[in-house]
């Protein structure tokens, strides 16, 4: 987390590394302040559902950490806006 690219909107923060070892891996942080299990638990399954599509069409390989914060906002959008400025940041690199 402390080489690649930090990413944040308001209800997730993205670090993005990218990697020469296959496969791309993709980690998730969703906290007790996020709410209680069932909430945490349905957070990651939308995070990793979301994650997996952007995984595969990476031409590159990344390792990734999403961090969830407490936010009502859509996690869809900001992962979208969050990864595509990330991924800009690491082909720059």
């Amino acid at each position: 987390m402390r080489r690649g690219v930090r990413c944040g909107r308001p209800s997730l923060v993205l670090h993005m590394l990218r990697t020469d070892n296959p496969p791309s891996r993709a980690g998730f942080v969703v906290s007790k302040a996020i709410g209680n299990a069932v909430t945490r638990n349905r957070v990651k399954r939308q995070l990793r559902h979301l994650v997996a599509d952007r995984l595969a069409a990476t031409p590159f390989q990344l390792d990734v950490v999403v961090r969830a914060l407490p936010h009502d906002g859509v996690l869809a959008d900001d992962l979208n806006s969050a990864w595509t400025a990330a991924a800009e940041r690491l082909a720059a690199s």
